[in-house]
């Protein structure tokens, strides 16, 4: 029997789930309805039983895992990892211990991958529709819309009006927004005018980062914290965009990347990887009324214009646009992926202090790109150090007007 029809047996075979109910088999971790995958690594609350396929022999187990992980090296096919993942615990571990993370080789595979830098030399491609009716936006990986459909939905979001500000919800799946799910991952917040915007993570971004928190924050009380994960949402980065009043142009817009140092980019450097989502709220300790509090490991004058070299943190900035004279139009070099003008597009590079010893090529190397292909349809292409979830965010308070800006 091949390794490609076992995995095709997983999808069915009974006995090889043991005696897991289909209620059970639902809240595990993977949903094709609607096209998304829930994160195996996040365990059951429920123990599972194992069942035969868990006494295969660990070496034939570890060959079988890896020849599924180097077949299929994209979506859809790369779901086949996933039912690996999904068999049972020894399975999954095994499947963990073998995936690598978007920055060593380049592929998305279980949803803690969105929270994970893309890799270092070429973007990953990915692709954002927008619905009016309802304000969502989902975020696809791929590089065009397929006809049949069939694309791999990442992210979710869902833009709710305040009286002060709006927000944008993100989620791992399109149906599902409330933020006491398990699926809730963050959310992107801006101030009445939409020139000022907070990105804020369901998770902190290391564990150094908590105990700080802890530490020092004043906004609740412990009895307001569960024991497994606080009830609130990590300041990792902040967006603003200059004030345009008396000439019309382009947008200029500027991001401190809190949650990731400027070292990641230089030679040796790296950024945080989370390895897991945290484990879900306890619905007896967490605080259901009023607004989630939000705790920021920054320094007191980010909510200022960023000035490079004031701190250790990450400044994204976007790419001056050449003004074209035939075309009478202001111009960047999306390299094909981008074939509609419109004030939402942008291309953000480093912004450094010229003192940071940084090659030239880093400097002008683009760590995100975002623009328009079609009514309603943009490209999104990443790289390190950004995760699809920090690229996904920064994209959405683009979809946002601006009256002052431009």
């Amino acid at each position: 029997m091949s390794f490609k029809s076992i995995i095709r047996d997983l999808k069915d075979m009974k006995n090889g789930f043991g005696s897991m109910s289909r209620r059970e088999f639902d809240g595990m971790h993977w949903r094709s309805r609607t096209k998304t995958f829930i994160a195996p690594d996040v365990a059951p609350s429920e123990p599972i039983e194992q069942g035969q396929w868990a006494n295969l022999p660990p070496e034939l187990l570890l060959d079988i895992i890896r020849r599924v992980e180097d077949s299929e090296a994209a979506w859809p096919a790369r779901k086949a990892v996933i039912f690996c993942a999904s068999v049972c615990k020894s399975w999954r571990t095994i499947a963990k211990e073998i995936v690598k993370t978007p920055e060593e080789c380049g592929r998305l595979t279980f949803p803690i991958s969105l929270k994970q830098p893309g890799p270092r030399d070429a973007p990953i491609q990915c692709f954002i529709k927008r619905d009016r009716t309802n304000s969502t936006y989902h975020l696809y990986f791929g590089l065009i819309p397929s006809e049949d459909e069939n694309d791999k939905l990442l992210l979710a979001a869902k833009k709710i009006r305040r009286t002060t500000s709006k927000d944008f919800v993100i989620s791992l799946v399109a149906n599902d927004f409330s933020r006491s799910s398990n699926t809730y991952v963050g959310k992107l917040r801006s101030n009445l005018l939409g020139t000022k915007f907070t990105i804020c993570d369901s998770q902190p971004p290391n564990a150094a980062a908590v105990q700080h928190a802890n530490k020092h924050s004043r906004r609740f009380s412990a009895k307001q914290i569960s024991p497994k994960i606080p009830a609130c949402n990590y300041n990792v980065a902040t967006i603003s965009y200059e004030l345009v009043l008396r000439t019309r142009g382009p947008r200029r817009m500027h991001c401190v990347m809190q949650s990731i140092p400027v070292s990641a980019i230089q030679e040796g450097g790296t950024a945080p990887t989370p390895t897991e989502f945290p484990q879900h709220l306890d619905k007896k300790s967490s605080s259901s009324k009023g607004k989630d509090p939000i705790i920021s490991f920054s320094s007191p004058n980010l909510s200022a214009e960023p000035t490079p070299g004031a701190h250790d943190a990450l400044f994204l900035k976007n790419k001056a646009p050449r003004w074209h004279e035939q075309l009478q139009c202001w111009c960047l070099n999306f390299k094909g992926r981008v074939t509609v003008a419109s004030v939402k597009n942008f291309q953000l590079v480093a912004d450094v202090d010229p003192s940071v010893d940084l090659p030239a090529e880093e400097k002008d190397k683009v760590i995100l790109q975002f623009g328009k292909i079609g009514k309603d349809i943009f490209t999104m292409d990443y790289r390190y150090p950004l995760s699809a979830f920090q690229a996904f965010a920064i994209c959405l308070s683009s979809f946002d007007t601006k009256p002052v800006c431009e």
